[in-house]
């Protein structure tokens, strides 16, 4: 969704003048867009004469004001420095008044690790590390040190996870996550002798990793509202953010032509900081589900079609019912329960998870298409092949089966590249796939138009790859 959001943002281009924008009684009659599921969806979304648009990302929402399909975007005043401001031609049109306590969020009733953190801000507001650390991420203050390391007293891991992907508050830098809430969790699993796991998940999915006992702890500048206390557990906070209005800014000039921004965005994109590792990174994660979820989802897919090919009328109705489960669950929902509900607390890692689901969802798939292979090849291939003295294994080895497989290649290679596609999705279970890739470039660098390419190019040379592939492996000429 983030990224044709993007690609249609990005070919957008509406060109209307700025607003003049003082405060918020001025909002009414311009479009105005924010992040989904904020503080600020719900207090902007009901304003009379305001329209709002919904975004999934902040670089969704930032686009959305650069190309002119909104007038304003409202968010933390920390989501964009005065650098960030300047290379993309924005600027803060105003402050809002609202003050909102940012802090960390934990499991709700965690009477583990809250306290201990709780104790560890205490200790760093008494001597004044905490305003250093502040100042340092979201003022440009001088570097604060890093205390020496606690002997490890926990060899689990708290597993952390940022609900934004943009400086200062979290982002990627030469493949590790920085900024001052990772910096935070840092400074304190190195006092009180833990390890740490970062990644990245919307606040949704992390609030519900949270309840369900995938996550320990969550950041990225998260606003500890009375209604987010009734779901999670809140620290001390950490910081007082206020809201700001961004607009763009007429003043701003553009430099160089089209090449020189092909070449400007190809450095920021993929050059600096070593940020074309989170493309090939994903890429790997990537085929590593796809290949796995194929080889698994074929092997059920041959039970599969044994039950629906089945004498017994039972084993075809449990065959029906799995095949109506498998059509009717999107994708999505299955992948969300298998993580959140069937494999939480099981100690199994997020890939495995992606796999799992798709190979279960490819079952249903590949079986139907080794049934009605099977079945297309004519019933008196069956007794041409006991006529000659063949079993019935040999038949079908010999006689049946070479005629199914060509007769069921081409849509079985079709499902295969519906599932390479489909495997864009497994970010929302915070695995770091190449879609996934694509999101973080696209929070570091706010454009949308080269790591959607670069993405593009990906997907179309890993599916023209699998399709060699199933033909050379089902020696298909």
């Amino acid at each position: 969704m983030p990224i044709c959001l993007s690609a249609l943002i990005s070919c957008g281009g509406g060109q209307g003048k700025t607003p003049e924008l003082t405060c918020e009684a001025d909002l009414p009659g311009h479009v105005l867009t924010t992040m989904a599921g904020s503080c600020y969806d719900g207090k902007y979304s009901n304003i009379e004469g305001l329209t709002t648009m919904l975004m999934n990302s902040e670089a969704d929402a930032i686009q959305a004001v650069r190309q002119g399909i909104a007038e304003v975007f409202v968010c933390d005043e920390t989501v964009l420095t005065d650098e960030s401001l300047k290379e993309l031609g924005l600027k803060v049109a105003f402050k809002g008044k609202d003050e909102f306590a940012c802090a960390i969020a934990f499991p709700k009733g965690d009477t583990d690790i809250l306290p201990e953190f709780n104790e560890f801000l205490t200790m760093m507001k008494a001597d004044g590390t905490l305003d250093a650390i502040v100042d340092y991420w979201l003022h440009g203050g001088p570097p604060v040190p890093y205390p020496e390391a606690a002997e490890i007293k926990n060899e689990k891991p708290i597993r952390f996870s940022v609900a934004v992907s943009t400086a200062p508050i979290g982002y990627i830098k030469d493949g590790e996550w920085t900024g001052l809430d990772p910096d935070l969790m840092k400074r304190f699993c190195a006092w009180a002798g833990r390890k740490v796991e970062i990644n990245y998940l919307a606040v949704a999915s992390a609030i519900m990793g949270l309840q369900t006992g995938q996550l320990d702890a969550m950041g990225g500048s998260i606003f500890a509202t009375e209604e987010r206390r009734a779901y999670v557990a809140f620290s001390d906070p950490y910081y007082i953010c206020h809201p700001a209005f961004f607009v763009k800014d007429e003043s701003a000039v553009s430099e160089g032509g089209f090449f020189s921004w092909i070449k400007k965005s190809f450095k920021s994109n993929f050059l600096v900081e070593k940020r074309w590792k989170l493309l090939t990174d994903g890429l790997l994660v990537t085929m590593e589900i796809t290949l796995l979820a194929i080889l698994l989802g074929t092997l059920l897919g041959v039970g599969y079609c044994f039950l629906a090919m089945s004498r017994r009328r039972w084993m075809r109705s449990a065959a029906g019912v799995y095949d109506y489960l498998m059509q009717g669950i999107p994708i999505l929902v299955l992948l969300l329960i298998m993580f959140y509900v069937v494999f939480a607390g099981a100690g199994i890692s997020a890939v495995w998870v992606a796999v799992i689901t798709f190979a279960l969802n490819f079952a249903a798939s590949a079986g139907n298409v080794f049934a009605s292979s099977i079945a297309s090849v004519q019933k008196g291939q069956w007794e041409a092949g006991n006529a000659l003295g063949f079993t019935p294994v040999q038949t079908f080895r010999w006689i049946i089966f070479p005629q199914a497989l060509k007769n069921g290649l081409a849509p079985y290679e079709g499902h295969c590249i519906s599932l390479l596609k489909g495997t864009s999705i497994v970010g929302y279970i915070a695995v770091m796939d190449i879609t996934r890739a694509s999101d973080l470039l696209r929070s570091r660098t706010f454009e949308a138009v080269m790591p959607l390419l670069a993405v593009t190019v990906l997907y179309f040379v890993l599916a023209w790859l699998l399709r060699r592939l199933l033909n050379l492996a089902l020696l298909k000429k």
